[in-house]
């Protein structure tokens, strides 16, 4: 059931419940009489009422209407019409000088002297439904009523305009980090094509075919909150087989990917910055390099490791944008919040990263 599914059948059982508290605490619901029959409950329940339509007129219109646009003279006046309305439209409609019921038989022991008492106008009895019992408009906890419905719609719609800003919020922060990442993995990607041209190595065009399906599942896929990890994983791989054609014999390298990705999913771009940044600082022809990367998928977790030895790398490979990994870490605090774990080592022969991350 979607979250706006249950927003609307909590309104409802609310609206249900609130408007049933006349009835279930009228003094008569026990006996056979027609309730809405007895002018006091029907002055009763209309107060009601027009204290439920000003709760969604306060919600839904008067505070988006006037309050978040700084008119607040427009709706102080608002809501002191509705105040008189709630006030004086069921003692119009309904006025105390008809709340009159015939007495039901007293008991022999209700009087101080064993007989009926007689009962002066406004007090309560048995056979009266006077207007002590209820909470009628200004009068008794009335206000209070007024202004506790009053004050419920005002937190729920302040509530509600914060949690949308803040969702605001951290969809521009996530896609702003998310347009730091892309470019970092094009600036690498390119550097590989460029050694691939000069060496005219006749696996240039299939690494052009590569990178056209990568940019495709950039430009496609990163805008969605969630991909398949099936499609994750591919992802991943065209951009390893990219950087294997950098790889001599010096190169101890290993990548294995252990589970089924199928039916699972994950935000996009979201690994790669890792992988990235592991062969950033752990490739180099003319050292001794290790880089080692393993992908394993449990049927709610993925963990990812990847390790690799430090190498001289030069100052063009190390580009202004590339802060990959501290961009990475903010994405999976607003993504995954107390759903990932990333624990990094980092040492001066080695930097490793684990990251442990839930799955949907």
């Amino acid at each position: 059931m979607s979250k706006k599914i249950q927003s609307y059948i909590l309104h409802i059982l609310g609206c249900l419940l609130f408007i049933s508290i006349p009835i279930i605490t009228a003094p008569h619901l026990s006996s056979k009489r027609d309730l809405f029959a007895l002018i006091p409950f029907r002055h009763n329940f209309l107060a009601y009422l027009l204290l439920l339509v000003f709760f969604y007129t306060n919600y839904f219109y008067i505070i988006p209407r006037f309050y978040f646009t700084r008119r607040h003279w427009l709706f102080f006046l608002s809501i002191t019409a509705f105040l008189c309305l709630v006030a004086f439209l069921p003692d119009y409609l309904f006025p105390r000088s008809s709340f009159h019921i015939p007495k039901m038989p007293m008991p022999p022991h209700y009087g101080n002297n064993g007989s009926n008492m007689s009962m002066r106008p406004g007090q309560m009895g048995p056979g009266r439904m006077g207007p002590g019992f209820f909470f009628f408009p200004m009068q008794g906890g009335s206000l209070l009523q007024f202004l506790l419905v009053f004050s419920l719609s005002f937190l729920l719609r302040i509530n509600q305009r914060l949690t949308h800003i803040e969702k605001e919020k951290l969809k521009t922060e996530v896609s702003y980090l998310r347009a730091q990442i892309n470019p970092h993995f094009l600036f690498n990607t390119l550097n590989s094509l460029y050694a691939l041209t000069l060496e005219k190595s006749d696996a240039a065009p299939e690494a052009v075919l590569k990178l056209s399906s990568m940019m495709r599942y950039v430009v496609t896929e990163s805008g969605r909150d969630t991909v398949a990890l099936d499609n994750e994983i591919s992802y991943i791989k065209n951009y390893i087989s990219l950087q294997q054609l950098r790889m001599d014999g010096n190169t101890a390298f290993t990548f294995i990917v252990t589970g089924n990705a199928a039916g699972k999913y994950i935000s996009p771009m979201l690994l790669i910055p890792f992988i990235e940044n592991a062969f950033k600082y752990g490739l180099n022809p003319d050292e001794d390099a290790a880089i080692d990367i393993h992908i394993d998928i449990t049927d709610n977790e993925l963990l990812l490791t990847t390790k690799n030895n430090k190498v001289t790398i030069s100052n063009a490979t190390v580009e202004e944008s590339g802060h990959g990994v501290d961009n990475t870490r903010q994405r999976l605090e607003y993504l995954y919040p107390n759903k990932h774990k990333l624990v990094i080592f980092d040492t001066k022969q080695q930097f490793e990263i684990k990251l442990t991350l839930a799955l949907v």
